[in-house]
């Protein structure tokens, strides 16, 4: 069991790199500052479905640490407080071991929309924000959401996959 969670961690750290250096030069320059993807929060909504919401909370926490070091220096913690918050809230509301492909894309577009309105909501009172949250809605949340629809449908099979068989091992592990 402890092979599959070392690789759920690694799945979680290339896809980090991934999206920090192969994704920028994928995305259009006039796109750039409009769409963000997070390949990570995508990997750990489904965790929060298939796996446990615990865990995905600690690893939103740890990657939104990673998130925030990294990529964004304004507020050392905002990354990390919205991806693990938003994780499990998610995992609160969808308790739903077997989700099908629509739920699970309904679940991934709330849970981008959520993160993104705890981001906008941090900046705000940080006073980091200057344009209103239907600005903010229309130019950056919506379509980043779009993109994480789109990456959620290429991952859904194999990280669904991977995630039942981590959550069997764990079942057998408590029987046992």
């Amino acid at each position: 069991m402890r092979a599959r969670r070392s690789v759920l961690i690694l799945l979680l750290f290339l896809l980090f790199i991934l999206q920090g250096t192969v994704l920028p030069w994928i995305i259009p320059d006039s796109w750039e500052m409009r769409i963000v993807p997070d390949l990570v929060l995508i990997v750990i909504l489904f965790a929060t479905v298939y796996h446990h919401r615990h865990a995905a909370l600690l690893l939103g926490l740890i990657f939104g640490m990673l998130h925030d070091i990294v990529f964004y220096g304004r507020i050392i913690g905002a990354h990390s407080f919205a991806m693990g918050v938003s994780a499990y809230l998610i995992g609160l509301i969808f308790q739903a071991p077997r989700a099908p492909l629509p739920l699970m894309m309904t679940i991934l577009l709330l849970g981008s929309w959520l993160e993104d309105s705890i981001l906008f909501g941090i900046y705000s009172i940080f006073k980091l924000n200057r344009e209103p949250y239907n600005w903010a809605l229309m130019n950056y949340m919506l379509p980043t959401m779009l993109v994480h629809f789109a990456l959620g449908l290429l991952l859904y099979i194999p990280v669904r996959r991977q995630l039942e068989k981590l959550k069997n091992e764990t079942r057998k592990e408590e029987n046992a």
